[in-house]
């Protein structure tokens, strides 16, 4: 029988023993079946992360962190100008198969800085550089990880009940989760909550993998259909509603998995706490507001076939599927990050979150 624990630090992505590999869990076979894909040339990183073999802001960062340092040892040249013109191809190929998650571009950014800025260095060393950039990567989400869900859970009483919306837990990050991090959090500690689980439509990340997760760590979980938000809380059964994040633009609008705007203006209406939990490497300062985030546009088969024995649509029906929307930064209680809580107006506490961040940085060093 699974502990919380299994639940609450599995290794969801990793390198293999031999380090010349990603392994992850595939999250689209989840939860009838367990499946680890390893992962070892560029096609099959990108497939993995366009699949949403592996999703989360957090994990897709990890993947591509790990999965860049994976290509670049495979560039056969002592010559930098060589090496770095072919690492920059795969990198910008990796880069481009997810558009709205900041935390791709955020990883594969920081791993193409220890190329740029150890050019004297031999192609050998830097290669070794980029192994250890990529496990303090997931290092990093560990701890950022278990901040967040510190921080979370201040704002939580036990017996709350909790609506939810897509994935936010450990699947989708290191260990914890951030939105579901302070309710695996508050089990350890020996707190109970409810929580209501969208089920999120079109590709059901709520159904297949939140209700999945809190049902194993032995949190008491309802699963919804998406339309059902509303009266859950008109019912007085939601105290606070917690999602993840993809991207924060400055003004605190948030880029969540589509559908979360709408939960948003329900718990304006009924007057209930709504919480974006991210890291700070989802959150873009040089993004001014969500009208500058570039939504994904996915595939029109996911509403009409996907799950389906039969399509539940004609095929010449149109289909918009778009994979997120914004919520607006009004209808935002609070962003928790792993420095702390932000709030309104977030031009300005977004930019004190950034300030702790930086001095914590040189304290540490």
């Amino acid at each position: 029988m699974e502990t919380l624990r299994d639940v609450t630090h599995i290794d969801n992505v990793k390198l293999n023993e031999e380090e010349n590999a990603v392994v992850i869990i595939d999250q689209t076979q989840l939860p009838n079946k367990t499946e680890y894909l390893t992962l070892g040339t560029a096609k099959d990183l990108y497939d993995a992360i366009f699949e949403l073999k592996v999703r989360g802001a957090p994990a897709i960062g990890i993947c591509a962190a790990y999965g860049i340092y994976v290509l670049a040892r495979q560039i056969e040249t002592e010559d930098y100008d060589t090496f770095y013109a072919q690492f920059k191809k795969d990198k910008d190929y990796l880069d481009s198969s997810r558009p709205t998650a900041v935390n791709l571009s955020w990883a594969l950014n920081r791993m193409e800085r220890v190329v740029t800025s150890n050019q004297d260095k031999p192609v050998e060393e830097i290669k070794a550089l980029l192994l250890a950039e990529s496990k303090e990567i997931q290092a990093e989400d560990m701890r950022m990880c278990r901040a967040i869900s510190e921080y979370g859970l201040a704002l939580l009483h036990d017996g709350d009940g909790i609506l939810t919306h897509c994935n936010a837990g450990p699947l989708a990050t290191s260990r914890y989760g951030t939105a579901l991090g302070p309710l695996f959090l508050g089990k350890e500690r020996g707190m109970e909550f409810h929580v209501f689980a969208d089920e999120t439509r079109p590709l059901l990340q709520g159904a297949r993998l939140t209700s999945y997760e809190l049902q194993k760590g032995g949190i008491d979980v309802t699963l919804i259909c998406d339309n059902m938000a509303s009266i859950v809380m008109k019912n007085g059964w939601v105290q606070a509603c917690l999602v993840g994040c993809d991207r924060i633009a400055a003004n605190g609008d948030a880029a969540n998995k589509i559908g979360t705007s709408g939960v948003a203006i329900l718990a304006k209406y009924y007057g209930i706490p709504f919480y974006v939990l991210g890291p700070t490497s989802t959150i873009d300062m040089n993004c001014p507001t969500g009208d500058d985030i570039k939504i994904e546009l996915r595939d029109p088969d996911e509403i009409k076939k996907k799950f389906y024995t039969e399509p539940m649509a004609l095929e010449e029906t149109k289909c918009y599927n778009p994979a997120f929307d914004v919520t607006d930064h009004n209808l935002i209680s609070g962003i928790v990050t792993e420095y702390g809580v932000a709030r309104a107006p977030y031009v300005e506490s977004l930019k004190d979150i950034f300030a702790k961040k930086e001095q914590e940085t040189l304290h540490n060093k």
